[in-house]
């Protein structure tokens, strides 16, 4: 009988095959079988051998699943999926709306304790990484400022905006930090920054046939909630050139805490992401989190938690006595 830890994926999107892929890495963990709302004969896996089921009968698999990495979305998917399936596994998702965080925890919560499991909520970058390091500048240097920073990076919600506008055929936006805030927070003066001074948006539009540019763009930038608030610059290119040049998925960014300690000596703590694929990544950091949910239920915890509240070594496939003598 297998000692690895089973995972199962419910959702096969972007991130559902990044944390398949990660999961070729983890070699204390096996995928045994993913969860899909679509017809799960049409589904071809990267992982030979392992069973797509429809998501109908994820209750029946309690008993054969250690936890289940939820890769839904969090607008729609999560808010229903998140405390509905924490009342039947070990769940771990990646939910990431920040302003609904307290309530989607509290839901979570009710479902796994009742329950007697474990579940990981809003695991990522941010949330997830980025929070931790926004914890420890705050905790560390009490008096200072934190400031994080989103980019370079496509971002897939705003992208899904602009091919809303009629007579954009095509679409992808990068959020921009800029670089100049980024240096005056570097520098230590703890810059006061409003929303337009931080980012810049970077838009690449293919037009429809016969569409006005002038028009498109106007729409673009004025769009509240979106672009209106920030300083934004539509591109046109020919459809050839966004499948070209924009089919990836990069993203990243910087947390800075500038703080002050003793006798006014100026400190600065900075965390930065470089990611070449936005899924990937996250879906990489869920599966950590996996080991970790696996670990707590093993130890008799139960109700929902956040990256905040597990230990660091729990992330680990390495023991304790190992982490010591190898990082300290």
């Amino acid at each position: 009988m297998s000692s690895r830890i089973r995972i199962a994926i419910a959702g096969y999107g972007n991130l559902g095959r990044g944390v398949e892929a990660a999961l070729e890495r983890a070699s204390d963990m096996e995928l045994v079988g993913v969860f899909t709302r679509r017809d799960p004969q049409k589904l071809t896996l990267q992982t030979r051998g392992v069973p797509v089921h429809s998501m109908d009968r994820i209750a029946e698999f309690v008993d054969a699943v250690d936890v289940l990495i939820l890769c839904g979305g969090s607008k729609a998917d999560l808010p229903e999926q998140g405390p509905a399936l924490a009342a039947l596994f070990n769940t771990v998702d990646s939910f990431d709306t920040h302003a609904k965080v307290p309530e989607y925890f509290a839901a979570v919560d009710a479902a796994a304790r009742k329950a007697e499991r474990v579940a990981v909520i809003s695991v990522g970058w941010d949330p997830g990484l980025f929070s931790i390091n926004r914890l420890y500048g705050e905790a560390i240097l009490p008096e200072g400022a934190t400031y994080t920073f989103w980019g370079k990076g496509l971002s897939q919600g705003h992208s899904d905006a602009l091919r809303r506008v009629p007579g954009v055929a095509g679409a992808v936006q990068y959020t921009i930090p800029s670089q100049e805030a980024i240096e005056k927070v570097r520098s230590g003066s703890r810059p006061v920054l409003e929303t337009r001074d931080k980012h810049t948006r970077d838009c690449y539009v293919v037009l429809a046939a016969g569409a006005d540019a002038d028009a498109v763009r106007e729409a673009i930038v004025t769009m509240p909630d979106y672009f209106a608030d920030y300083d934004t610059t539509v591109n046109f290119i020919s459809a050839e050139a966004l499948a070209r040049e924009h089919a990836g998925m990069p993203h990243g960014g910087f947390v800075i805490r500038s703080g002050t300690t003793g006798e006014a000596s100026s400190q600065i703590m900075e965390f930065g992401l470089k990611l070449g694929s936005n899924p990937e990544f996250t879906a990489s950091v869920l599966v950590a989190y996996a080991r970790a949910a696996h670990r707590l239920h093993q130890q008799g915890n139960i109700g929902a938690m956040s990256v905040l509240d597990i230990a660091p070594g729990l992330l680990s496939p390495k023991s304790a006595a190992e982490l010591r003598k190898e990082l300290l």
